[in-house]
């Protein structure tokens, strides 16, 4: 029996309503499949930790972290906190500090999911953006002089590494290489002439290791415009931190809602635990309503189980969300249904413990 010991860190807003849904998502996979098992240790920490001890984690949570597995994360971010203590002193200090520099977020549009985009069903809108996800425009390299004074001045600067664009392309070409062998790079080169010359330099020469694979130079702008007019024509892209963060959220809207969107923070070579969560945010504005849509946080958890060697768990779940929104029942608000976020875990779990024993029959 494989076992593997979870982080779960729910943080804030709608994180707390969608961790528990992730959570027995999981553990009905586990109990299906019967030859894995899944402990959860969970931890309080966030910006209602923050008010209390003035961080958003504790002072050893880095060290805390580093045997476990995998980390399962919620949401972060919550009014009375700025949202640069609350992302820097939690989220971006473990993708930073555990190496996670392979950002992965689906773009998908399930069965029984409209998308905003006329015409566009679930077979133009199946795409995977690649974000470097540990330097870049947020390295957090600046400062701001003459503070308060009409002559104040930020300086905000990226650091662009060939080690760290290099690693997370090879990664991107990789992974169109498992898909359908095509890759986009998102750049900016003709403005941004030093950090995006030479992340074209590199994507070119990356590329000649990966001669069964199209690969193309986009400026930034244009494919954004991409993703609406033509997103049939992408499967996987490939981008810097700020570039993909942004593309990505365009993505999430055009699969249906940021409810949607899952993500992986990988460290490939599993020197330490890789993170995994929805994109969305905390959502103060709906929490405590019990709406806020759990699928994203779901799919999170599929793609953790996928990356510590369970793939069949993992398409399990994904059938078994892809059934749900077929069927049309039950789902959130977000994506045009009623339900609460406990109505739809509880679905899924129904689903899963399904998909499972009908595969296992198979």
């Amino acid at each position: 029996m494989q076992h593997y010991h979870i982080a779960v860190i729910p943080g804030d807003g709608i994180g707390n309503e969608v961790m528990p849904e992730g959570v027995k998502v999981l553990q009905a996979a586990a109990e299906v499949a019967g030859d894995f098992n899944l402990e959860f240790s969970a931890f309080p920490w966030g910006c209602a930790y923050y008010l209390e001890h003035g961080r958003m984690m504790a002072a050893d949570a880095l060290k805390t972290l580093e045997p476990f597995d995998a980390i399962y994360f919620g949401a972060v971010g919550f009014p009375g906190v700025p949202d640069s203590v609350s992302l820097r002193g939690m989220r971006l200090a473990i993708c930073q500090s555990f190496d996670q520099y392979a950002n992965v977020r689906p773009a998908v549009l399930l069965p029984g999911i409209r998308s905003p985009l006329a015409g566009k069903g679930p077979e133009a809108i199946d795409f995977i953006v690649v974000r470097e996800n540990t330097e870049g425009e947020y390295s957090g390299v600046g400062g701001r002089v003459h503070r308060g004074l009409p002559l104040e001045v930020a300086v905000q600067s990226g650091v662009f590494s060939r080690t760290g664009i290099e690693r997370v392309i090879r990664f991107a070409f990789r992974l169109a290489q498992s898909r359908r062998r095509r890759l986009v790079s998102a750049t900016k080169s003709n403005a941004l002439e030093y950090a995006f010359e030479l992340w074209d330099e590199v994507f070119a020469q990356v590329g000649q290791e990966f001669p069964d694979v199209i690969a193309e130079q986009v400026l930034v702008d244009a494919l954004a415009a991409r993703f609406v007019l033509r997103p049939e024509s992408l499967d996987v892209v490939v981008a810097s931190n700020l570039f993909a963060d942004i593309l990505t959220d365009l993505g999430a809207a055009i699969a249906g809602s940021l409810g949607m969107a899952p993500t992986a923070n990988l460290n490939p070579e599993r020197t330490y635990p890789s993170m995994f969560e929805p994109i969305h945010g905390s959502a103060p504005d709906i929490y405590g309503q019990q709406i806020a849509n759990p699928l994203a946080m779901i799919w999170s958890g599929a793609l953790m189980l996928e990356f510590l060697g369970q793939p069949a768990a993992a398409q399990w779940i994904i059938a078994a969300m892809r059934a749900l929104t077929e069927s049309g029942h039950p789902l959130t608000p977000d994506i045009g249904g009623t339900a609460r976020t406990y109505e739809v875990g509880d679905a899924v779990v129904a689903l899963v413990r399904k998909v499972g024993v009908v595969a296992d029959r198979l």
